[in-house]
């Protein structure tokens, strides 16, 4: 179904008809258009006790090879393609972007090609709700946030009739390839796609780019997703205003709730960037199986340590995952989960009776706004909406609770905890996009139209080296399977698989660099009032083609590294030729035998990521 997107003079403004303006910088590869799409070695599943599930699950896609693209002198004739495209996941600063680059790529290529965008996000793919994109339609949406061009839904593309609703309209609309613009899920989605439509004979390609806020789609293909970038200098100038506010009234804390479901990363980078007293992430609770005991006693120390400083205010920041990461409450809403599913009707009066002991007490502790909270509409995967549940207002309220105690024993002299809450959700999703995401998405557009172009299905595009200057960025593909795994209750030979190979969010590495700059710096940053204010976001002049601390700080180049150990291979290869000398023989033959049983030792299954020495 065909509708019309209004066409009309440009309707921006301000600052928005200026970035409109911006034109995007490419990687070299990209440039003139003439590409070609080199395949690599077939890739594998980053853990060995996963290839076989993995292998098992997607049998028409797995072990496809990774890809790159590299520039050629001669032009290549690309045939006329129809490409659809849709946004499957929350808003992204850099979404619009992705699509334009997609667009321009298809259209300079051949003009007859035709990019079709499904209104409303995966229902809009179920319903054929499409409209054919031109150049009168994205020119007000060059380099802007949100997803106001086509819209999106959370929905997932779940059920045995949704693929088929999918298949559907890839056939209907003679599509050559569908690209799905979102996170984990949504490229969980595009793998179970491919896989799908292979099976069942249907030709249409399925593309995924890499967009989420959350910054959680992670592996050795994907260094960064588009977004996060713009999502943590945006809240990082709220947070560091808010920091200076605290440190001129010197009388209150500021706990201030950041998004991040099941990953603490936006948390991690706006606290390296702002230099707040106190961040909680989810993995440090997690590991260190803290209780909300804990986590309010460690707050309420910190409160107590500044106070003998004569520091009476503060800023403490935490991701909206954090209740799932404290085990009673995690406990606590699995089991509230499984009675929503059996039970509509539940509501605060009648559940406590209903959940066993240890649940129901934690529930009848909790204040009654937080009870209501937990009950909420759960989202389309049934988990709850942490975004709704006010972590930061349950903790503040608690950690007062505490500190009155501690006045009344005469353990705390400082002046009364006095506590300001904020959430930090909505405010950077429809933010004009930074200069690095904006030149990322578009360059992840292109990229997607190539790897569509050369008849390649069930692929992540990617960008790696972004850490450097765009001129060094390099452009390829993964297999999404590749970056599959499967989740376990626990670790180790023997234990069971739990549910069906996916794309998963990545967690912060609490071994990783930007971890380790946050520990380095923690205790000063708690006690020493050392804010730094980044400033709103700069599109022009010094500051503008700034990067992410964590992106800075990682040294993820798990593109180039390949690279180059190809090419030592191939060094070898015409080093140690028949006729060569014999003790050069023996040499790399000696050398090659134990880096093949390190190797080896290393791949088993049972090894899971241990030294072997």
């Amino acid at each position: 179904m065909g509708i019309e997107l209004k066409q009309q003079g440009s309707k921006l403004q301000g600052l928005s008809a200026l970035r409109a303006q911006y034109e995007p910088q490419i990687p070299p590869a990209l440039k003139g258009g003439n590409v070609k799409v080199s395949k690599g070695d077939n890739t594998t599943a980053a853990d060995p006790s996963d290839r076989l599930a993995v292998s098992r699950a997607y049998p028409h896609t797995y072990g496809q090879p990774l890809v790159h693209l590299v520039s050629e002198d001669k032009a290549a004739k690309h045939s006329t393609l129809r490409i659809g495209v849709a946004f499957c996941g929350r808003q992204s600063p850099g979404g619009h972007n992705v699509i334009t680059g997609l667009f321009d790529a298809l259209k300079s290529q051949n003009a007859d090609s035709v990019l079709i965008g499904f209104v409303g996000g995966t229902e809009g793919i179920f319903a054929q709700k499409t409209v054919e994109l031109t150049n009168d339609h994205l020119k007000d949406f060059r380099n802007q946030g949100g997803y106001d061009l086509l819209g999106r839904t959370k929905d997932q593309i779940k059920s045995s009739q949704q693929v088929n609703d999918a298949k559907a309209a890839c056939e209907a609309l003679k599509l050559d390839a569908l690209v799905l613009i979102g996170g984990t899920g949504t490229n969980t989605d595009a793998a179970q796609l491919a896989e799908s439509f292979l099976e069942s004979g249907c030709t249409t390609k399925v593309i995924g780019v890499p967009v989420t806020i959350d910054g959680d789609l992670k592996n050795q293909f994907v260094e960064t997703d588009v977004g996060f970038d713009t999502t943590c200098k945006v809240y990082s100038q709220l947070i560091s205003n808010i920091c200076t506010d605290a440190l001129s009234a010197e009388k209150y804390y500021y706990f201030i709730r950041l998004m991040g479901r099941q990953a603490s990363h936006v948390s991690l980078e706006c606290a390296l960037q702002s230099q707040a007293n106190m961040v909680l992430l989810g993995e440090e609770v997690a590991n260190s199986k803290m209780t909300l005991f804990d986590v309010t006693m460690q707050i309420c120390d910190a409160i107590q340590a500044r106070g003998e400083q004569g520091k009476n205010h503060g800023v403490v920041l935490l991701p909206e995952g954090l209740i799932e990461s404290i085990p009673e409450f995690y406990a606590l809403l699995q089991e509230i989960n499984g009675l929503l599913k059996q039970d509509e009707d539940i509501d605060v009066n009648n559940i406590s009776s209903r959940l066993t002991p240890w649940a129901a007490a934690l529930y009848d502790f909790l204040p009654i706004f937080i009870k209501k909270q937990l009950l909420l509409d759960r989202e389309s995967d049934g988990s709850v909406q942490l975004s709704q549940i006010e972590t930061e207002k349950l903790l503040a309220q608690l950690v007062d609770t505490e500190m009155t105690r501690r006045t009344k024993a005469g353990l705390y002299k400082g002046k009364k905890f006095n506590a300001i809450c904020h959430f930090f959700g909505y405010q950077a999703r429809g933010s004009l996009p930074s200069n690095f995401d904006c030149n990322y998405a578009y360059t992840l557009g292109q990229t997607a139209y190539y790897l569509a172009q050369a008849g390649l299905t069930g692929y992540l595009a990617t960008v790696a080296n972004l850490k450097q200057d765009v001129s060094e960025w390099r452009c390829g593909g993964a297999p999404l399977t590749a970056m599959m795994s499967v989740k376990r209750w626990l670790r180790g030979p023997g234990v069971s698989q739990i549910g069906k190979p996916a794309v998963h969010r990545t967690k912060v590495d609490l071994k990783g660099k930007p971890y380790e700059l946050l520990t380095q710096k923690a205790s000063s940053w708690l006690m020493d009032d050392l804010y730094r204010n980044p400033g709103p976001i700069q599109y022009a002049g010094a500051g503008a083609d700034l990067k992410t601390i964590t992106l800075l700080a990682e040294d993820n180049d798990y593109i180039g590294k390949v690279q180059e150990l190809c090419a030592y291979l191939d060094k070898v290869k015409e080093i140690v030729k028949p006729g060569c000398p014999g003790e050069v023989l023996k040499a790399a033959l000696c050398s090659m035998a134990s880096v093949t049983e390190i190797l080896t030792v290393m791949s088993a299954p049972s090894f899971r990521g241990r030294t072997p020495f």
